[in-house]
């Protein structure tokens, strides 16, 4: 499993317990750069839970070129035990996170919201999450402040966008993307496309890279067919687009609820099948791939073309249907950025938001209902 703590800056969390009542388990992390003698890095608290190694310190000064602007601590969603929404608490004392030397810091603009942040936060994977306290978040947009100096490409004062954590489900990072800074390794990162804003940059980077892969996987080409189910979420949408504008799909066809069938219109869609009404193994038509974002493996495989296969991002896949987690990298992103930039592709935003930063436990409520069109970003975070 890739750890997120290489041993250039190693972490050592002790037992939040220990805390006392006044200290939230991060707020003993205050950590500051000391610009007159940069082989320094002061903690704040003679609890430190949170500690860089003596033999990290130097590395983790001397990897960065720092503006002067950022702050030691910032504000961040985080939550110390796993559970429902009610674990997430907003903390206005997290400690800035350091960057390593292939890492960027980022000021975070916006955020969104995915439904494995949830299964993070329920601890569905804790064996291989990363230690608790956590700063959830995958999805990005921001402004880089401050650059390692291994980091090539990238310099102080780019938008970028990405999704923070390379392994999704292996080692994500403990300090995500729902706070005010965030630290992300340059080979996640893409230059954010001119065309669109903060919000809808950060809706797109896990579900984009997601339905590409997915398709790359099931080799989908031109000329193929493809059924989508739950084409109004966050992966669905952008599925359906990356089919018919990328891929070259012949013939698109989607399920979602009676009220969205007019929004798989517009995303392109040859056939609108409403889930509430009709089951999908009931129509004549067969398909070259199935790309199920919503659990129904199972009734997917009854519809495909001989010689088909279906992905299936949750719940059981039965052959020729597969699984796969994706593997984030910003090499994606910019190869689809021109069709961003053309307005080939779409960023989703769900119309109940963007939700402000004070209102993510509240977004996630809405998240959990299984009702969202696109994705729930989290915009503008101070």
């Amino acid at each position: 499993m890739d750890s997120i703590l290489s041993s250039s800056t190693t972490f050592q969390l002790r037992n939040p317990l220990l805390l006392s009542r006044h200290q939230t388990p991060f707020s003993s992390a205050k950590t500051t750069i000391n610009r007159l003698n940069k082989s320094q890095i002061a903690l704040s608290s003679p609890h430190q839970p949170l500690r860089i190694s003596a033999a990290s310190q130097s590395a983790a000064t001397s990897a960065a070129t720092a503006s002067s602007s950022v702050p030691s601590e910032m504000k961040a969603w985080s939550y110390s035990e796993y559970g429902g929404v009610d674990v997430l608490k907003l903390d206005t004392n997290v400690a800035v996170p350091e960057i390593k030397e292939d890492q960027v810091l980022i000021k975070v603009v916006a955020a969104a919201l995915n439904p494995v942040d949830s299964k993070r936060r329920a601890g569905k994977f804790k064996a291989t999450d990363s230690p608790l306290p956590t700063v959830p978040g995958y999805d990005v947009a921001g402004v880089v402040v401050k650059v390692g100096n291994q980091v090539k490409d990238l310099k102080e004062g780019d938008e970028v966008y990405a999704d923070v954590s390379e392994k999704t489900l292996e080692g994500p990072k403990q300090f995500g993307s729902l706070g005010e800074y965030t630290a992300v390794e340059e080979k996640l990162l893409a230059l954010k496309p001119h065309n669109i804003g903060f919000a809808e940059a950060a809706s797109l980077p896990l579900a984009l890279e997601t339905a590409y892969e997915g398709l790359q996987r099931a080799a989908f080409s031109q000329g193929k067919s493809i059924l989508v189910l739950g084409g109004a979420g966050g992966v669905g949408s952008l599925v359906i687009q990356l089919a018919k504008q990328v891929f070259g799909a012949s013939k698109v066809a989607a399920t979602a609820s009676t009220g969205k069938l007019d929004f798989l219109k517009s995303l392109g869609v040859d056939l609108a099948i409403d889930y509430t009404k009709q089951n999908f193994e009931d129509l004549p038509d067969k398909f070259d791939l199935v790309f199920d974002t919503v659990g129904q493996g199972d009734r997917a495989i009854k519809v495909l073309k001989e010689g088909g296969s279906a992905v299936v991002l949750t719940g059981p896949a039965e052959t020729p249907g597969f699984r796969f987690v994706i593997t984030s990298t910003g090499e994606t992103l910019k190869k689809l950025n021109p069709y961003l930039e053309s307005g080939k592709l779409k960023a989703i935003v769900d119309p109940k938001g963007p939700f402000p930063f004070d209102k993510v436990s509240e977004a996630f409520s809405y998240l959990e209902t299984g009702r969202a069109t696109g994705k729930v970003v989290i915009y503008p975070i101070p």
